[in-house]
């Protein structure tokens, strides 16, 4: 077996017999991987609070031809900030889950590794909004995998200089030229757009460094959240519940 050192956060883990665990990893190296932790449900294992959700670290594990085995963590942070904050937990939960959905095995998932971490800090940083959080992590996460869509320019024509709509089924911005058969244009202030424009061109080190007021956050739920219903074909656990709270 071939012993190797993986840097990445625990996406989840599951129970696995009566005292191990199946942890999903999402890592610098390897992209998403399975790995067991064994015995890391006793109470004594040096890994019972090693290998949780949102544990970021670096991992030694055994690497077998069909599976890994988790020997032990470097752990460099637990976030744990966030088991004593609810909303900050579910948000955190929800952006795992759609890390989980949106990441492969053996592909370079490094900017969505990284995005996730800089999320992670940003969620234990009070002066910034969840919801602000949730949508820029969403909008990049969807440029990340190569589905963001077009703030900069017309999808149809090209056009940059002319009014435009945002239509999610179109994918993005539609013009004044190009709209006259158009049903889900979507009137967006200059605030909102180029708050997406920032987001989606920023470095992931500089997206969470700004504010917005309330209706611009009001106009990113309304397009992120259409966004989501038509382009991702899934129910996130965590995300129904979060809106069950809020």
């Amino acid at each position: 077996m071939n012993q190797i050192v993986l840097t990445g956060m625990v996406l989840s883990t599951a129970p696995i017999g009566e005292y191990d665990r199946r942890v999903v990893i999402l890592t610098k190296e390897q992209g998403k991987l399975a790995a067991f932790a064994k015995g890391s449900r006793r109470p004594n294992s040096p890994l019972v609070g090693a290998v949780n959700p949102f544990t970021f670290g670096e991992f030694t594990m055994y690497e077998g031809r069909s599976s890994h085995t988790i020997q032990s963590v470097n752990v460099l942070n637990y976030f744990a900030e966030l088991r004593e904050d609810i909303m900050g937990a579910y948000y955190g939960f929800y952006f795992l889950e759609f890390a989980n959905y949106y990441t492969k095995e053996s592909n370079d998932e490094r900017e969505m590794l990284k995005l996730l971490y800089q999320t992670m800090r940003a969620l234990t940083n009070p002066h910034i909004p969840n919801r602000l959080i949730r949508y820029i992590f969403e909008l990049k996460a969807y440029c990340i995998n190569g589905e963001g869509p077009e703030v900069f320019q017309c999808v149809s024509c090209g056009d940059k200089e002319r009014p435009a709509v945002f239509s999610v089924r179109k994918g993005g911005l539609v013009c004044t030229e190009c709209d006259r058969d158009l049903i889900d244009g979507i009137h967006l202030d200059n605030s909102t757009l180029y708050s997406m424009q920032y987001i989606e061109s920023s470095k992931i080190e500089r997206l969470y460094t700004f504010n917005v007021t309330d209706k611009v956050l009001d106009q990113l739920s309304r397009v992120l959240d259409r966004y989501r219903e038509v382009y991702v074909d899934k129910r996130f656990k965590a995300l129904e519940i979060l809106e069950t709270l809020l």
